[in-house]
This record gives structure tokens, C-alpha cells and sequence, in this order.
């Protein structure tokens, strides 16, 4: 008799979850290179001829509003499967202005959830910029910034191009930054995103010598893969987490690439462009604390904290419907318009989200 008390007690108890694991908060970030998101106005002293009614593209209102509905969509589903609400935070790319954020927030899946926006106008010689979709009931925005990428040689200084959204704000209860990139393209050398990496790394540094304890996510499109120079060796990204340095960045998205998939596809390969790098302390692996005392400053390498924010994860996004079903594309991302047609898709990359855990 005291066998079976015992033996329902122990259902009750397993039942009651006494000994289940410690619930935890699941966090989704995101990035989504836009493709040419424009409206169908001239920005006066941009390049956006192409996009408008008589350009090349022939971009009209009728592909300007579908555009909105797939893209709004898209944003909308982002990591849902994982985290109902969706990502508390989206950076973006590819974005000409403040009227196509205004009318990208104002789409039904989108404005349910109160989606709000950080922008400022950049000196792209297209007029395309990088900006953060937010949700206030996730992630409150403190302070942003757009960092300019500045040139080294004199004969470069009249190209203009995209900076560094820096966004400060209070994620899950602890305060951090997130920096919104998008790098010189592939039509430019190496040099020109190796310089751009090394700017990003030196916007890290100035924040972690401000706050040692600060959380930093670095997302854009890199046009470069996790491997590349920039990537590995400038910004320091590395590939496995016990390789990451104190104050340093882990890059989860190598093995992915390696793994044969990645979010843009040229010439019947994969690349790996649009990536979100994480500092040391999201990790959960031993790190680096500075303490300061008595006037010394001291680094003490403790126990990663589960119930601070900590990477627990990070995926392509590949919904069906962003993907072609048939043809020589089949499986690869289905764009706006290639080769002039317009194919009312999505994008020629596919977005990527990283996730957070946090144990209550």
C-alpha cells in the first residue's frame, strides 16, 4: 500500500511539472534584405529613376501595393512557428524612405500588432537605407543613431553609401543595441566592406567600453559570406561559440552556409550575406565580467546567467511562398521582377531570425 501512495504521489508530482525543466521566454530578432523597396515618387537628388512609373522597372502603384501586401506578409509570419508574436525586432535593408515604412506598418498583418518603426534618412546615391521594425510591446526603443560609413582615401569620399543604424532600447528587461548594416556591394572590392567591417567593430568597442555588460546584435546584408575577411577576421566573427574571445562575436550562421543553404543564390550556388552576430555575454558558455574595485579594474570569467538573455538558436527563413515551386529557380527566393519581369514575389535574398532564450 505504501508502494502505490508513493508511486501516486511521484504521477502527481511529475504532473504538476515540479520536475519539469525551468519554463523559459523565447525571443525572436530578425533581418530581411527588402529588394528595391521604393514608392513611385521621385526622392529629389536620389537615383531612383528606375523605380518610377517610366523607369525600367515600370513601378507603378499597382506593383508598389503588391509589394506592400507580400512584404508586410512576410515580415508578419517571421519566426511565428517558433514565438507567436513574431520577432520583437526586424532590421531591414533596401528601403527608400520614410512613405514606404509609413505604408508598410499601415498593412493589416503588421498594424494588428502595433508595429512601429526607426528610420533616418541616409546619403545613398540610390536613396535605399537600412531602418528597424519593432514591436513596443517586445522592445522599447531608447536612443538611435545612424553612424556614417566614412571613406579612407580622398578620391572615394563623393560615394556615397549607407551607414550604421544603432538603436539602443530594453529587450526582456535589459538594455540593448542593435546595428542595422548593409554593406558595399559585391561591385566593389573586398576593401570596401573590410573597411565597413572595421567601422562596425569600432562602434562595438566604443559600446563596451562604456558598458561592459551592454548586449550587441550586428545584422545586416554583409555582401560577404561568414568566412570572408570582413567577417572573420575584421569583425571577428567566429564560427564556434568556445572560439569566441571576451567582448567578442559569435557567428552562428557558418555552419549553415557550410551546410549547403543560405539566403541568396547565384550562379547555382549559395550565399550567405544576411547574417546577426551576438557579443560573448548572450552566450551560454563562461564569460568575461570587469569588475572594478578600489580603483583597479579587475576581469573575473564566470558562469553564463540563463536567466539573462541567451542565444538559443537561429534559422533561414524559408516559408514556402518566398521560395519558387517550379522551373530552374525551384526552391531558390522569388523575387520582385528579374530579368525585367515583373514576378510579383518577395525578395532576392531570404530573411533570417535568431533566437533568444531567457529562463523565469
Amino acid at each position: 500500500m505504501k508502494k502505490l501512495t508513493f508511486i501516486s504521489l511521484l504521477i502527481v508530482l511529475i504532473g504538476s511539472n515540479i520536475f519539469a525543466q525551468t519554463p523559459a521566454t523565447k525571443i525572436a530578432i530578425g533581418f530581411y534584405n527588402q529588394e528595391n523597396f521604393f514608392d513611385t515618387i521621385h526622392d529629389v537628388g536620389k537615383n531612383d529613376n528606375q523605380f518610377l512609373p517610366d523607369g525600367t522597372y515600370k513601378w507603378n502603384s499597382e506593383k508598389y501595393i503588391a509589394k506592400l501586401h507580400n512584404m508586410s506578409q512576410a515580415l508578419a509570419d517571421m519566426a511565428v512557428d517558433q514565438v507567436p508574436e513574431g520577432c520583437a525586432f526586424i532590421g531591414l535593408s533596401e528601403i527608400e524612405n520614410k512613405n514606404v515604412l509609413n505604408d508598410l506598418i499601415e498593412q493589416e498583418p503588421l498594424k494588428k500588432r502595433d508595429i512601429k518603426y526607426i528610420h533616418q534618412e541616409g546619403p545613398d546615391s540610390r536613396g535605399i537605407d537600412c531602418a528597424l521594425l519593432y514591436n513596443p510591446s517586445l522592445f522599447k526603443p531608447t536612443d538611435y543613431k545612424l553612424v556614417p560609413y566614412i571613406y579612407e582615401n580622398d578620391s572615394d569620399k563623393n560615394k556615397a553609401t549607407r551607414g550604421f543604424l544603432t538603436v539602443r532600447g530594453n529587450l526582456a528587461e535589459e538594455d540593448v543595441v542593435v546595428v542595422v548594416c548593409h554593406l558595399p556591394s559585391r561591385y566593389s572590392s573586398g576593401y570596401y566592406r573590410e573597411l565597413g567591417t572595421k567601422q562596425i567593430r569600432a562602434i562595438k568597442d566604443s559600446l563596451q567600453n562604456q558598458n561592459p555588460d551592454i548586449k550587441i546584435f550586428i545584422m545586416g546584408d554583409m555582401n560577404d559570406d561568414p568566412h570572408d575577411k570582413s567577417m572573420s577576421e575584421i569583425l571577428g566573427g567566429r564560427r564556434k561559440m568556445e572560439q569566441v574571445e571576451p567582448f567578442g562575436l559569435y557567428n552562428p550562421w557558418w555552419d549553415i552556409l557550410f551546410s549547403g543553404t543560405g539566403t541568396l543564390h547565384y550562379r547555382n550556388a549559395w550565399n550567405l550575406f544576411d547574417q546577426i552576430l551576438v557579443t560573448e555575454n548572450v552566450l551560454d558558455k563562461p564569460h568575461t565580467e570587469i569588475i572594478k574595485k578600489h580603483n583597479k579594474t579587475i576581469e573575473k570569467t564566470i558562469a553564463h546567467n540563463k536567466k539573462q538573455l541567451t542565444y538559443c538558436g537561429s534559422e533561414i527563413v524559408r516559408l514556402e511562398y518566398l521560395l519558387n515551386q517550379s522551373g530552374k529557380y525551384k526552391g531558390t527566393p522569388k523575387r520582385t521582377s528579374a530579368s525585367g519581369q515583373w514576378l510579383n514575389g518577395f525578395s532576392d535574398h531570404l530573411p533570417v531570425v535568431l533566437y533568444l532564450c531567457k529562463e523565469n
